[in-house]
């Protein structure tokens, strides 16, 4: 089957992480930054929880198959997300000694809408090597 164009997959990624960070707001957590980008990774949603840094993947898929959303998030991804996630803690002094953690936000395409599953703590450093 072939690929949406690209502007339809960055709106369909776009609504996934409007959703997922709706969903985190609800559960108390604070916006910090959203798309932040490095040459080598990205990181979808920086959401603080109390004193802990949520770095967040949103994955949108239609269906579980093939493991659905959450198992998409591979070694590589994983690895790419920590490499971004360890620059912006760099990058920014007033959370460069705060506790982090690696979260996915599943969004699984229902017939009336969207709907969100959230796993705190996916994924650790170790994890990654």
């Amino acid at each position: 089957m072939p690929r949406p164009p690209r502007a339809d997959t960055q709106r369909l990624g776009a609504e996934a992480e409007q959703a997922a960070c709706a969903l985190l707001q609800a559960r108390g957590l604070q916006l910090l930054a959203r798309n932040v980008r490095y040459p080598f990774g990205e990181i979808d949603l920086i959401m603080r929880d109390g004193a802990t840094v949520a770095f967040v993947e949103v994955r949108r898929r239609k269906n579980f198959a093939f493991g659905g959303a959450a198992a998409s998030v591979d070694a590589r991804k994983r690895r790419k997300i920590a490499l971004a996630a360890q620059a912006w803690l760099s990058g920014t002094p007033a959370y460069r000694q705060a506790a982090c953690r690696f979260d996915v936000v599943a969004v699984q395409e229902e017939p009336d809408g969207l709907s969100c599953e959230w796993l705190p703590a996916a994924f650790t450093l170790n994890d990654v090597v």
